[in-house]
């Protein structure tokens, strides 16, 4: 398909705009989007996502607001093709005749394909952005805050006999449809007992051993189709399907050639032990390969995390302006860079960006602010030490630290005789050990409220990194820091009103591109939806009040 510009695009029809205006006497949320917005999106900003030559394809600039108007109120494809068709209010956005018969349900599919192909999804949530600098409401520099939450992955949850059987299956069927002679060749008949159907409709064995003697079994039948896609003559197209990778990746990580003569080790197959497993990563479904398993506060799923970042500036609707998915086993403190330079890149970096404990180290607290200019406030990490659970313990913090002279000076006033700078031999990161004289720490009447050892040794960060860290748990502790992080909660009212009514929760779609490309059309149908309200001076809601506290007012 190639793309036919309209420049200019096209006004609402009369007779749509005095239909709509009749209809919606009272207001209409799209309504105003278009009189205060206009079209939004324009067809240029899409041009280089279609060849120059083919059939004439729909408008982009419609396409797109549709997935945003799709994501915000919930619809499937077959559903938002029929409201483009039947409803009025949709029509005056999309400036569309009230006869215009639309478009069909694959259009949108395929519009979604073409900004995966090329990398373009963030365009939805950029052109949103951009129309809000406009109208005045979006500024950079300001505050906003960040905060995560989990996405389930479209995929069922398996277990390991589950997963590798399943594997296997997956592998099979897109063997079949491609080469189904070649496979009929190669697999026996008692295959099909096995992987005709799906594997959680089957009963698997219950007992040890039979379950055992199944797994090797399953093993074995992957082993074997792996070696006759190794062979001379395996067609090319089959050994590069996606699903014999996986296949390839499942049996590295879970199987071994055993070689032992074992009567369990079928075709020479062991299975690898639950802790320390083959190489790889960790994958928990052949149909998502992507999804990642984790589990923290007592949630533990199958799939993604979504990180929200928005403005919070007092007197300004709060607008999403970044979203970062990662699969579920990315940590947060993972993803605070590469939020930073986001922002950059896009021109809205804040000037305090609040944050949870998970976002912060005291690396992030140096690197935010000498590349980026930014205050990063959240909680510090607390110290795990014994001394941190005593009340009268010596802390760190009670230490001072002379870096000129390479000195520590304790509580009771003696200094330390050893410094030394060491990285850390499993993440790499510097740091300082200051160490006193176990003679002088013997005899000290203080000792038992300092260290249990022979003497006290201290770990610190480097110059910048302590003077941070220090900076930040003194914020922190005061009322003006606790008042100015209480605002970072907000974010999460946010989150909410994503899983509630935009489906943030659970992903539409498989792979961590297409679930990145739901993320975002979702923060800007959530941002279409703040727009609107803040525009029409619609105030947020506020919190409810049940009948019995109503009492006590």
């Amino acid at each position: 398909m190639s793309l036919r510009l309209q420049s200019p695009l096209p006004p609402v029809p009369e007779d749509t705009a005095r239909v709509a205006q009749i209809a919606f006497r009272r207001g209409n949320p799209y309504l105003l989007l278009r009189t205060r917005l206009g079209t939004i999106f324009a067809d240029t900003e899409f041009a280089d996502l279609y060849p120059a030559r083919g059939q004439p394809a729909y408008a982009p600039w419609c396409l797109a607001l549709v997935t945003l108007l799709q994501f915000r109120e919930g619809l499937s494809d077959r559903q938002a093709a029929e409201a483009v068709r039947a409803r009025i209010d949709w029509k005056y956005l999309l400036a569309l005749d009230l006869t215009d018969p639309g478009f069909d349900y694959s259009v949108l599919c395929e519009f979604r394909g073409r900004l995966l192909q090329h990398e373009a999804t963030g365009r939805l949530l950029a052109r949103i952005l951009d129309a809000a600098r406009d109208q005045g409401v979006l500024k950079g520099h300001g505050r906003q805050r960040t905060d995560s939450t989990h996405v389930l992955a479209a995929v069922r949850d398996l277990n390991r006999i589950e997963l590798l059987a399943e594997t296997l299956r997956a592998a099979l069927n897109a063997v079949a449809a491609l080469v189904p002679d070649w496979l009929r060749r190669v697999v026996p008949s008692d295959w099909h007992e096995r992987y005709d159907r799906r594997i959680e409709d089957a009963r698997l064995p219950t007992t040890g051993l039979k379950r055992e003697v199944y797994v090797l079994q399953v093993g074995a039948d992957g082993c074997r189709l792996l070696d006759a896609l190794d062979g001379a003559d395996a067609p090319p197209l089959a050994v590069a399907l996606p699903s014999v990778a996986v296949l390839r990746r499942v049996w590295a990580r879970h199987f071994a050639r055993a070689g032992d003569g074992s009567p369990l080790a079928g075709a020479g197959i062991r299975l690898r032990p639950v802790q320390g497993r083959g190489p790889g990563d960790r994958i928990e479904s052949p149909y998502d390969v992507d999804a990642r398993f984790r589990a923290k506060s007592g949630t533990d799923w199958t799939g993604y995390m979504v990180h929200l970042t928005e403005t919070c500036d007092p007197d300004l609707p709060r607008l999403v302006v970044h979203t970062d998915t990662t699969p579920a086993n990315v940590h947060e403190a993972m993803r605070t860079a590469a939020i930073h330079a986001a922002l950059a890149s896009s021109g809205l970096l804040p000037c305090e960006h609040l944050v949870d404990a998970a976002y912060v180290s005291a690396e992030h607290l140096v690197t935010a602010r000498e590349r980026h200019g930014i205050a990063l406030i959240g909680p510090t990490r607390p110290n795990q030490s014994w001394q941190m659970r005593e009340e009268d313990a010596f802390q760190v913090t009670d230490f001072a630290v002379d870096w000129e002279r390479h000195r520590v000076r304790c509580p009771e006033g003696h200094e330390s005789t050893s410094w030394g700078a060491y990285r850390d031999k499993a993440s790499g990161r510097p740091f300082i050990r200051a160490g006193f004289k176990p003679a002088v720490c013997r005899l000290c009447p203080a000792k038992p409220r300092c260290t249990r050892a022979a003497s006290r040794r201290l770990s610190l960060h480097p110059r910048a990194e302590h003077e941070a860290l220090a900076a930040a748990r003194q914020r922190q502790e005061s009322e003006e820091g606790r008042r100015l992080y209480g605002q970072r909660k907000g974010i999460e009212a946010t989150i909410a009103q994503g899983v509630r009514s935009f489906g943030l929760r659970r992903a539409r779609y498989r792979g961590l591109a297409k679930t990145t490309l739901q993320s975002v059309a979702t923060a800007a149908a959530l941002n279409v939806d703040r727009l609107a309200a803040w525009l029409s001076l619609r105030p947020l809601a506020p919190t409810r009040t049940s009948r019995f506290k109503a009492l006590t007012a």
